[in-house]
């Protein structure tokens, strides 16, 4: 018995081990193109049937106020990726998106094309908005989406030594292209799935179409059980996802290590790991 209980000791603190190794130096997977030092994230599997709304551009002072109360009145939370400039021109409507709780990220002071532009402009470009929204609500950003998703190594770079992380998407609404809200609505709801980002914009010219189109699909998205959440909240949800599964093979790994008498058939086999995928190939422009 002694010998047992010595061996069956030596294995907890073996999957003790494990465990902590899995947990608290495992990799955050993403599904977007990723250097080894920041990842970008363009979908973010979970298993809590969780997806996000984003919006780029604004803020706009006739727009944004819109889709704020549309979004209050389904009790949602979404990303606002602020131009700083605009947030500049129109402080009330940045000040209303702080107020309603929701999150506010970077998308640079000015909008430049990021190809253009080398790496201390764009630097300058995301401290100067990161300075811009401090300064008016008090945040301090640290998600950026580069104008248009352009990203290469040296962006990736700049980005990760202002301890940056990138959001792209993966459902492009195209309502900054006066696409029609019954089409966007359409679009949406039949490519929607567990961790997409839509993108859309509250900064739009004349005649947006994001309102309507948010009134269109969101109803049926929620009807179906998803659940809006934002940036922050749906990478920290891939974690959390990550971290359920790892306790639930350390535990059928346990139980199977101090019962081997056990015929295999009655252990419970591991859920797929679905929180994890194979990076897809570079891709430098996503619109």
């Amino acid at each position: 018995m002694n010998a047992r209980s010595t061996l069956q000791k030596k294995i907890i603190s073996v999957c003790l081990s494990i465990i902590l190794i899995f947990l608290f130096i495992s990799p955050i997977s993403t599904q977007a193109y990723s250097n080894e030092k920041i990842p970008v994230y363009r979908k973010i599997k979970n298993d809590g049937h969780k997806i996000a709304l984003t919006f780029d551009d604004g803020p706009h002072p006739r727009y944004t106020p819109q889709i704020l109360d549309i979004l209050d009145e389904y009790n949602i939370k979404a990303t606002f990726f602020v131009v700083g400039v605009n947030a500049k021109y129109y402080p009330e409507a940045l000040e209303l998106i702080a107020q309603r709780g929701h999150e506010i990220a970077n998308h640079t002071y000015t909008h430049p094309h990021v190809s253009s532009i080398d790496t201390e402009k764009l630097k300058r470009e995301v401290e100067d908005c990161e300075s811009e929204i401090l300064s008016l609500v008090d945040e301090r950003t640290k998600l950026f989406r580069p104008p248009e998703g352009m990203i290469d190594e040296s962006i990736l770079g700049a980005l990760n030594k202002l301890d940056y992380k990138v959001v792209l998407w993966n459902i492009d609404t195209r309502d900054w292209a006066h696409t029609p809200a019954e089409k966007i609505s359409e679009h949406v709801i039949s490519n929607i799935s567990d961790g997409d980002i839509i993108l859309m914009h509250d900064y739009i010219g004349k005649n947006s179409p994001t309102p309507q189109a948010l009134r269109l699909f969101l109803p049926v998205l929620i009807e179906r059980g998803y659940k809006f959440v934002t940036i922050s909240e749906l990478i920290a949800s891939q974690k959390t996802a990550a971290t359920n599964a790892t306790v639930f093979i350390f535990f059928i790994l346990l139980f199977r290590m101090l019962h081997p008498h056990l015929p295999q058939a009655l252990i419970l086999q591991p859920r797929d790991r679905s929180y994890t995928s194979e990076l897809p190939g570079k891709r430098r422009k996503y619109r």
